[in-house]
């Protein structure tokens, strides 16, 4: 009995990939912790996606029938939910600023090592809120909802790339709070911290300019030697 409950209880996850060696490894790791299904072509994914309300889309782009960035477009145009993770042999920069603009919330290219795989779902994963969960967050005038994935400040839209929405909700969740870099880049991506790097302080930077930029008070914060801050208070 017991057993039925914790299966209804897991967060489901579609795999969508036409090689059947990469679908039955990747399930055999995420079935561990979730529930798994496989579609093995664009069709009878849109399909699946249309029918069942997933919590997490795995996505090739060279699928049969319908390619990976067909279904993306069709998905997106219904709802910014659930969020997708493409998981490609194309690797091309190109496709990969296509597959973002188009809704996908992360990108891994093949040949993968199956722990990061896991690692950037667990990030993902952290971010889908349950139906016990909040499903809005807010600090003063900017207000974001989880589900239909907008961000609105003062009224007006703030459109946000899937990276910069990730990052803004780790920091209104965190709110009066500095985050350090590292916190930042293993809570939001989900993998180390390069101190060499500086890809966590241009994407402050990219969601400073949707989220501060055009309003008098400014709500993110340089906190020097330590981090950032989204500080609702004066």
């Amino acid at each position: 009995m017991n057993n039925k409950k914790d299966e209804q209880e897991l967060k489901r996850v579609l795999i969508v990939e036409d090689n059947k060696d990469i679908a039955m490894l990747v399930e055999k790791r995420l079935s561990k912790q979730f529930a798994v299904e496989i579609a093995v072509n664009g069709e009878d994914a849109t399909n699946s996606i249309n029918a069942v309300p997933y919590d997490l889309i795995i996505l090739d782009l060279s699928l049969p029938k319908k390619s990976g960035f067909d279904v993306l477009k069709d998905m997106r145009k219904k709802s910014a939910y659930p969020p997708v993770l493409i998981l490609s042999g194309l690797n091309a920069v190109e496709d990969k600023v296509k597959g973002l603009k188009l809704g996908a919330d992360d990108y891994l290219a093949k040949p993968f090592d199956v722990k990061e795989l896991v690692a950037r779902i667990d990030a993902l994963m952290r971010r889908v809120p349950s139906a016990q969960e909040i499903v809005k967050l807010s600090a003063g005038d900017l207000e974001m909802d989880l589900v239909s994935r907008k961000v609105v400040r003062n009224g007006s839209d703030i459109n946000l790339s899937p990276r910069e929405f990730a990052l803004l909700e780790y920091l209104l969740r965190k709110k009066d709070k500095v985050v350090s870099r590292k916190e930042i880049a293993e809570e939001v991506w989900g993998h180390k911290f390069d101190a060499g790097t500086n890809f966590v302080d241009v994407y402050i930077n990219y969601l400073r300019k949707s989220v501060d930029k055009d309003f008098p008070k400014k709500l993110i914060h340089t906190v020097y030697g330590q981090g950032f801050v989204l500080k609702t208070e004066d």
